[in-house]
């Protein structure tokens, strides 16, 4: 059973069932036991014209492939759907990809998701940015050199982040800080390896998002308080908070 300090708050809370269902159904967690980082081996390398859609409720399993857009980053300028190199329907799977530095915008989930063992060689914006709602499960896998942020949460659900890997990093998982209709969010990590960087998790604890971890390893910060804001009603910036 995990628990958690919710934030402004000492009340301790029951973490969410899905997380536990998907825990029994995994090996041990990897946070510190000496992985030491480094893409799988690629069975073959695709460049794409146009993103991938996995459809609703369908699995694509890429066989370890790598796959990018055949274009050079932008750096943190920030691109849209059409620069991913794969896009999630609600319900999809993607499991067993490398994707690889020539791209911009990585992977879209549009609803509940599920990403098994997708690898990042170089993030660009974001590696993985949750537009809808629902649940998503982050499950293995890892991401290199983010400037900001490995996964985007943009969307008004949940995601839990299991097992995963990350090196050179500003942040692993970030909750919208500033986006139109700002709303609650929640986020569950357990079994995280970071190393050189930052924030694991940054929340908007002023707008209710929780986060809940466990047994994760990392230099410097595990969950970072936010306010957030809400730009539709005007430009804004989210200001940090407490830890949470």
């Amino acid at each position: 059973m995990i628990y958690s300090r919710e934030p402004s708050s000492t009340k301790f809370i029951m973490h969410f069932p899905s997380a536990i269902a998907l825990l029994t159904a995994l090996p041990s967690v990897l946070a510190c036991k000496g992985y030491t980082g480094g893409l799988p081996k690629h069975t073959g390398t695709k460049t794409l014209g146009s993103p991938q859609y996995i459809k609703k409720g369908q699995t694509f399993d890429a066989g370890w492939v790598k796959y990018d857009r055949g274009v050079k980053c932008t750096g943190q300028s920030e691109g849209g759907e059409k620069d991913t190199v794969f896009v999630l329907e609600d319900g999809a799977k993607l499991r067993n990809v490398i994707i690889g530095a020539n791209q911009r915008e990585g992977v879209y989930c549009l609803g509940s998701c599920t990403l098994e063992f997708v690898w990042f060689e170089d993030v660009c914006e974001d590696a993985i940015s949750i537009k809808g709602g629902g649940t998503a499960n982050i499950i293995g896998g890892g991401a290199y050199k983010a400037a900001d942020k490995i996964i985007q949460h943009n969307g008004c659900g949940h995601v839990n982040i299991i097992n995963f890997y990350a090196n050179d990093y500003g942040k692993v998982y970030r909750s919208c800080g500033n986006c139109k209709g700002n709303c609650r969010r929640s986020v569950h990590m357990e079994g995280t390896t970071a190393v050189n960087g930052g924030e694991l998790m940054g929340i908007n604890t002023n707008l209710g998002d929780k986060a809940t971890y466990s047994n994760n390893c990392y230099p410097k910060v595990q969950c970072q308080g936010y306010n957030g804001c809400d730009k539709g009603n005007g430009a804004c910036e989210p200001t940090k908070a407490g830890l949470c």
